[in-house]
């Protein structure tokens, strides 16, 4: 017994793989792109980026005299649309900047202010200056930090909304006996400040790639799913048109595998119950025949022996004759194209001598047939079939249109298929039963009876020959008046 996987246990497990696979990513990123410590908003990028910067600023305000550092902040405030503030890490006074009132978390950071200012001298020369490679002091690195790094944090104040960045730096400059240490500050109103402190550029991406590998997660089982789901419309459509054939994959072990079985099974029945019928209604018409054959010729004696009193009864039975008649040979006429039509086999007919066969049976005095077949088109067809189907859409057009107007037979060829239209300028049928035309013993009047509608069999028929043709039948209303009924059966080679 093949264990079974409900269809909502398959859901449940691909929404949790999925969250487990963009909470694995999500921590790779935190800890791949996240600073511990004071450092939890910055990147490493963003940490290298505000290292250059820093860089830049130093190397600006140590070639110039103390007085003139304001107007060197200024220029890079306006540079990179932000404000840059120095202070000294000594006694906590500005040094440097537009004059501006430290919130107190940001005071509270400065190294000056709560004891953790006072750096021990570095060794150096004799002004305590360490020597970079061209003799040029280089950054003072704080105790415990590889060279080339300073200690950075972020402080967010509320009220308005601000993002205060404090990098420890080394600066020197002319008439300055020994280099100073000093915080350098950084305001932005927004996190990312021009992707200096935060860039979200990573992010983007590995929400994209998250997004993506979701995709690449999810599509096999959504596949699967539109895949069956596809198979049983696909099946249930060819049910609802009268072919029973079609099957559904039964190897899903869900509801959708049951489901698939239910459809394989409903269609066997089914096709099991209409080959049953249309065999009962073959089997009654042919055994129909004998009896209605005799009383005819009964008929045909006692109207010879009736006199002329009598004669006028028997004429009115024989009328009830010949319309038993005409419908025992509709219910042979659809019973053999629809039994016979897994045996059928289909040849090149060429469509102009189907066409002209079909006018000459039916051609009337009431209407006037009209025919515009190109003489070159062929299609594989049962020959006889598709000029019944032809005789009886003629036949129907008449009736119901044949003083409205001209009845059209047309063809022409579409791709690999051949399209032959009847079309004619009658009343047309309601919209809403255009689907049910073809339906076995379906009359749009119910009220009329064999001599005036029919029996209802009649496009059945031309539906029963097309199909056992490997074709197909539709049909539409034409404007501003008439009704459409075009066959489309595959062109011969």
């Amino acid at each position: 017994m093949k264990l079974r996987f409900p269809l909502y246990a398959k859901i449940l497990l691909w929404f949790f793989l999925n969250l487990i696979l963009l909470g694995a990513t999500f921590l790779v990123l935190l800890r791949a792109q996240l600073h511990s410590g004071f450092d939890w908003l910055l990147a490493a990028g963003a940490g290298r980026r505000i290292q250059a910067v820093t860089d830049v600023v130093m190397a600006d305000l140590g070639d110039r005299p103390r007085a003139e550092w304001t107007e060197v902040l200024k220029r890079f405030n306006d540079a990179y649309q932000l404000q840059f503030y120095l202070f000294d890490n000594g006694d906590g006074v500005q040094v440097a900047g537009e004059p501006v009132d430290l919130p107190v978390a940001v005071r509270a950071r400065m190294p000056g202010l709560h004891g953790a200012g006072r750096w021990p001298e570095p060794p150096g020369d004799l002004s305590g200056e360490p020597v970079g490679p061209e003799g040029r002091p280089d950054r003072l690195p704080p105790p415990g930090l590889p060279p080339g790094e300073s200690p950075k944090s972020v402080v967010r104040t509320r009220n308005p909304t601000c993002y205060w960045m404090l990098v420890r730096v080394g600066v020197r400059g002319p008439g300055l006996p020994r280099p100073m240490r000093a915080t350098l500050v950084v305001a932005s109103s927004t996190l990312s400040a021009g992707g200096l402190f935060f860039d979200f550029t990573p992010w983007l991406a590995v929400g994209a790639g998250a997004a993506a590998l979701s995709g690449l997660l999810w599509f096999p089982f959504v596949r699967s799913l539109t895949r069956s789901i596809g198979q049983m419309t696909q099946a249930t459509r060819q049910i609802a048109e009268g072919r029973f054939d079609g099957r559904v994959d039964e190897r899903r072990r869900d509801e959708l595998g049951a489901l698939g079985k239910s459809i394989n099974r409903m269609a066997e029945r089914l096709a099991g119950f209409v080959f049953g019928q249309k065999r009962f209604l073959g089997d009654i018409a042919h055994e129909l025949c004998a009896p209605i054959a005799r009383t005819q010729l009964a008929l045909g004696i006692l109207e010879q022996r009736a006199d002329d009193k009598n004669r006028a009864y028997v004429e009115d039975l024989r009328e009830e004759v010949q319309h038993m008649s005409s419908l025992v040979n509709e219910l042979l006429s659809f019973s053999k194209a629809s039994l016979g039509a897994a045996a059928i086999q289909l040849k090149p007919v060429l469509v102009r001598e189907a066409a002209e066969e079909a006018i000459q049976r039916e051609s009337t005095a009431e209407g006037q047939i009209r025919s515009e077949v190109p003489a070159d088109l062929s299609v594989l067809a049962d020959r006889e079939l598709l000029v019944r189907a032809l005789a009886n859409l003629l036949r129907n057009s008449i009736r119901y249109a044949g003083q409205a107007g001209p009845i059209t037979l047309s063809a022409r060829r579409e791709s690999h298929a051949v399209l032959i239209t009847v079309s004619d300028c009658g009343p047309g049928v309601p919209e809403a039963e255009l689907e049910r035309i073809f339906d076995p013993f379906y009359r749009l009047d119910t009220s009329r009876d064999a001599a005036t509608g029919g029996v209802g069999l009649g496009l059945a028929i031309v539906k029963t020959c097309v199909e056992s043709c490997r074709g197909s039948v539709n049909c539409r209303n034409r404007q501003p008046s008439g009704l459409e009924v075009t066959l489309k059966i595959v062109a011969a080679p």
